[in-house]
């Protein structure tokens, strides 16, 4: 087992406080987006094993077979297929979506002929590979996910009270669901945004209305008032009206599979994803949005989010795991409560390449060989799929898994 040293990137939506508090650290007033685990080229994790430290990503190359074990080799070939994130959003996200594994690989292959280069502002394949994700809240989380019922979105657009929002609102109302919400994210996306700048300024006031009162949409109102504030004049902000607003607690989750928009609002979270940088945009966003692109990959039909809560493991030996329908990850945790100061012991399967964050408190964790190693708020281990079981112990922790699924 490996303690990783990880990066922090900071990117402009991201806390300022949120993760150097999980750490233990003073805050440096610089945003602090994502600590990252694992071994994406972006930002691979390091580790010492007596000579120095090294990529993961290079320790992995140099030998699969031994890190990843040969049933992860050859089902996703010689690299770890997830890449495990602490996010902790200050402002918005962008409003994104992600393509399917055939449309990834379409789309880069594409990318790749034209002589598009990796780096390319316009560039929407950064690799082959699709992205699915889950994300569970270490606090409470705001984000939007998935398209909302049309009519009730009309509904939502009406409290508004804007007449310039009436045409959209009927094509909500009369359409059939894919064609209605195909056709506002065009117009709203395809529209010359100087003609649009008035309308969105209404709505970001409309909104700051809306959750000023008590109404029914008072609280989905704050939540994309926050949103326009942090991005004034982009009408992204219509787009993102389309969607369902989420609250988590701390410890449930989203899964977010291909083709669906989703966007994350504030909060500090737990990420797990496939080891993807594939993003296309829909707004709320400087950067570029290809919009006939989007609108081939985005699924166009109303969802109801459902949110995870963790399942006992049968035989798991008090791993919770959140379901998730996608075969290169598998997040679950682990509660150490130590009841009556006694500290929980539990037993960690080997079989798997896997990445343990210890997300608060203190947890011990020891390998078949007696080493052992102490993992506090925001540190990470690597183990390898070695087979061999180790040992998880702790009063007061809590510790999550990111696994390959056996």
């Amino acid at each position: 087992m490996d303690r990783l040293v990880t990066t922090v990137r900071p990117y402009a939506w991201g806390s300022t406080t949120a993760i150097p508090q999980l750490l233990g650290q003073e805050p440096t007033g610089e945003p602090q987006a994502e600590l990252w685990m694992g071994a994406h080229p972006g930002a691979p994790s390091r580790v010492d094993r007596g000579d120095g430290e090294r990529s993961l990503a290079e320790v992995i190359a140099a030998d699969p077979r031994r890190e990843l074990g040969a049933a992860t080799v050859e089902r996703f070939g010689p690299t770890l297929p997830f890449l495990f994130k602490v996010l902790a959003a200050g402002h918005a996200l962008s409003v994104q979506v992600h393509p399917t594994l055939e449309q990834a690989r379409a789309g880069f292959a594409a990318e790749e002929a034209r002589g598009v280069p990796l780096d390319a502002p316009h560039r929407n394949y950064k690799d082959a590979n699709h992205k699915p994700e889950i994300i569970c809240a270490l606090s409470d989380f705001d984000g939007l996910c998935g398209f909302r019922a049309p009519a009730a979105t009309a509904d939502l657009l009406d409290s508004l009270g804007l007449p310039a929002l009436a045409a959209w609102t009927e094509v909500l109302r009369t359409r059939p669901e894919e064609e209605a919400l195909r056709t506002v994210l065009a117009e709203v996306l395809g529209a010359d945004r100087e003609r649009t700048a008035a309308v969105v300024g209404e709505v970001a006031e409309a909104l700051e209305k809306g959750a000023a009162g008590d109404g029914p949409h008072a609280a989905t109102c704050a939540a994309y008032a926050t949103a326009a504030r942090d991005y004034p004049g982009d009408p992204g902000i219509i787009a993102a009206l389309l969607l369902n607003h989420v609250t988590l607690r701390p410890g449930q989750a989203l899964y977010l599979d291909a083709g669906v928009p989703h966007a994350y609002l504030s909060g500090l979270g737990v990420e797990l994803m496939a080891n993807s940088d594939n993003v296309l945009r829909c707004g709320l966003t400087p950067k570029h949005i290809d919009v006939p692109e989007l609108l081939r990959v985005v699924d166009f039909h109303a969802t109801d989010p459902a949110v995870l809560h963790p399942v006992a493991v049968p035989g798991a030996d008090g791993e919770e795991r959140y379901p998730a329908p996608v075969q290169e990850f598998r997040l679950s945790r682990y509660r150490l409560t130590g009841a009556g100061r006694t500290p929980d012991r539990h037993t960690v399967d080997g079989r798997t390449p896997q990445i343990l964050l210890c997300a608060a408190g203190e947890a011990e964790l020891t390998d078949a060989a007696g080493r052992t190693l102490t993992l506090s708020g925001g540190q990470s281990a690597y183990l390898p799929a070695d087979g061999a079981e180790s040992t998880l112990t702790g009063t007061d922790a809590l510790v999550f898994r990111a696994t390959v699924p056996l």
